[in-house]
């Protein structure tokens, strides 16, 4: 089997994390691993281990230079990597694991690829993938669903009418506000807006990473999330609470900052909240066309409401991260989770 990791996107350096702890815990006994990874530009390097493809974990790891490019082609019932510069086939796969947050890895283009190839893959497929990835129709869906989502509007790069919508959020809401590019993941991009002039500099910064971003109305209330595992009978694990020690849970509290947060799992909740939040994630899975795994993050407000804020469909597996730890203490260790992963992606 093969991990794929890197990619294009801002996250790229937060998917070799997540690789080489994912490359690190499958079993041995079950799976000969290899790694495809994808550098910034897009092409497809191949290594089987991690440091012949990464020159460091921590604090954020960078592709090695020079490495031999690869491609993937169809040969019966396996897919082989094929070295272009030796003219070789170095590795036959018969199953991926994709680990590239971000677009073009979390977003349904790598899925659609992998659909073309004809392989198993774990995770999400087309469709599940790109409304996961792209916030404003996740909201649309779940909000036409009757979940509670966080009140957003669109803006989209230089289009009209998006002065108007500004105005819209600031004069329902007030500050602060948040903004966001409306298809990336691990807070890249993100800021948390007090003032017009803070608002304005987000706006600049998002249109940066996405050409189209969402403002959304700052929501008071704790940060749980919730992982999920399964294909059409999903289950949920105990949810966990973030506690940011910044402004919010942003990229630099997450992966630079070693105090960045508090990362509580399980979540110190009621019996009763505890299964709420289950429910409503086993829910969320099944409405976008989830399959494999998923992590739902919601904003729990004072009066035991949720109010759902994204769903990461190639969630952290990184060694904070909450989806593999929350597993963890629903009685479901790392190795095991890959595992259940990739039965799961065999059996779809």
């Amino acid at each position: 089997m093969a991990i794929i990791c890197g990619g294009r996107s801002r996250e790229h350096e937060v998917s070799l994390q997540s690789a080489y702890y994912v490359f690190k815990n499958l079993d041995r006994k079950k799976y000969q691993v290899v790694l495809l990874g994808v550098d910034k530009k897009g092409h497809w390097h191949f290594a089987s281990r991690y440091y012949d493809l990464v020159i460091q974990k921590e604090p954020l790891g960078k592709m090695r230079r020079g490495l031999a490019e690869v491609v993937l082609m169809r040969e019966k019932k396996r897919v082989v990597v094929f070295d272009i510069q030796k003219k070789k086939v170095v590795k036959r796969i018969d199953i991926f694991f994709p680990l590239i947050h971000g677009p073009f890895g979390e977003d349904g283009c790598l899925q659609g690829y992998l659909e073309l190839l004809g392989l198993p893959y774990v995770g999400a497929g087309v469709l599940g993938s790109a409304l996961g990835m792209d916030k404003e129709y996740t909201k649309k869906l779940l909000q036409a669903e009757g979940i509670a989502i966080t009140p957003f509007v669109v803006l989209r790069y230089k289009k009209r009418g998006n002065q108007s919508k500004i105005k819209i959020m600031r004069k329902k809401y007030g500050f602060p506000l948040f903004v966001k590019p409306a298809s990336l993941g691990s807070s890249v991009g993100v800021s948390k807006a007090f003032n017009e002039e803070e608002l304005k500099k987000a706006i600049v910064l998002a249109f940066r990473y996405d050409k189209k971003i969402i403002i959304e109305k700052y929501i008071p209330g704790r940060e749980i999330e919730c992982s999920v595992l399964g294909n059409e009978n999903p289950q949920a694990s105990l949810p966990g609470e973030i506690k940011p020690h910044h402004n919010f849970y942003s990229y630099q509290a997450k992966y630079l900052d070693p105090q960045g947060a508090d990362l509580l799992a399980p979540a110190p909740l009621s019996p009763f909240l505890t299964k709420k939040v289950q429910r409503l994630s086993e829910k969320v899975f099944r409405i976008l066309e989830l399959r494999g795994m998923a992590r739902v993050d919601y904003f729990l407000q004072p009066g035991g409401k949720l109010v759902v804020n994204e769903v990461n469909t190639i969630p952290g597996f990184t060694k904070i991260s909450m989806y593999p730890r929350l597993w963890e203490v629903s009685g479901l260790s790392y190795p095991k989770l890959l595992t259940k992963l990739i039965q799961l992606a065999q059996a779809d």
